[in-house]
């Protein structure tokens, strides 16, 4: 069941009509041909890779100390037999204890066929956004801890995201929220859909849209809904399976979903300038809260 946000308020546009250029350089940049599709274990991850890194630094994130310069490595078992991917993760510390995880993936299809799968939408998008939220929290500093994590081989099967959960660089019990993108840039509809509120109706609350060029929708997230239903089908799912609350931000597939047409120039970049403000809204809103871990763990209902 799809319904629309519940919170919006006069429905009056809130923006400027600028483009966020920053955003749209990310995205151009990581889905272009020298980044080579961005799959795990290539040249082009390892591109991605020092591109966010350098990213993180100029902005000030902190590396955890099990961390070397961002980054966590991991093995897993893939149909080629053992592979390794490396996630790169920041932070920025809060005030307290909880830690919000605001996360994207970074790796998509690579080379097939000789044809480069630049993955604009999927995942540049997603990377870019998260990057677009930790220069907010750079210079205004959260509440709460925020980890930024941009994840390895999720197109192997949410690898990253499982390697995290598995070994996390803060206690898992303090995480109280997994906030993750995947595929926020390409929508000739302007839909916007957020899923997780089926199981964790309490968080609709925090999600807040005054910009009426954008329409936010809850949804894919009832589990009668089969295939529509996008509980597991990117790195929430992780965190779903540690009973961690998320919130996951998307597009519907589109025509160029998985396909070599998803590139730069396929963004809708209005839409997707948009839906970055409403996640960085988001993320605001939680962070206000006050004992985190009670209000989005304790007192959840979840719906199973």
């Amino acid at each position: 069941m799809l319904s629309c946000c519940s919170s919006v308020k006069n429905q009056t546009s809130n923006g400027t009509g600028k483009l966020d250029t920053q955003l749209l350089k990310d995205v151009e940049v990581l889905s272009s041909d020298a980044y080579q599709g961005r799959k795990t274990g290539t040249k082009g991850a390892e591109m991605t890779r020092a591109y966010i890194i350098e990213r993180f630094q100029k902005l000030g994130l902190k590396s955890y100390p099990q961390h070397v310069n961002y980054a966590q490595e991991f093995t897993f078992n893939s149909k080629n037999g053992n592979a390794a991917g490396t996630n790169i993760i920041g932070y920025i510390p809060g005030k307290g204890t909880n830690v919000i995880v605001v996360s994207a993936h970074y790796d998509h299809l690579g080379i097939v066929k000789d044809e480069v799968f630049n993955g604009a939408d999927d995942n540049a998008s997603g990377i870019a956004g998260l990057l677009k939220i930790a220069a907010y929290f750079a210079k205004n500093k959260p509440n709460n801890t925020i980890i930024f994590a941009a994840f390895d081989a999720e197109e192997m099967g949410l690898q990253g995201a499982k390697a995290f959960v598995a070994n996390p660089p803060t206690p898992i019990n303090t995480i109280v929220i997994d906030l993750n993108m995947d595929m926020i840039g390409h929508s000739d509809k302007a839909e916007l859909y957020v899923c997780g509120t089926f199981r964790y109706p309490d968080l609709k609350k925090y999600v807040v849209n005054t910009n009426s060029n954008i329409k936010v929708l809850f949804g894919h997230d009832d589990p009668k809904l089969g295939r529509d239903d996008w509980t597991n089908q990117s790195d929430q799912g992780a965190f779903h399976a540690k009973n961690i609350p998320f919130l996951y931000f998307g597009v519907e597939d589109h025509k160029d979903y998985h396909k070599a047409t998803d590139e730069y120039s396929t963004i809708t970049k209005e839409f997707f300038s948009n839906a970055a403000n409403v996640i960085l809204g988001v993320v605001k809103n939680i962070d206000k809260q006050t004992g985190l871990q009670q209000s989005l763990k304790d007192k959840m209902i979840m719906k199973n």
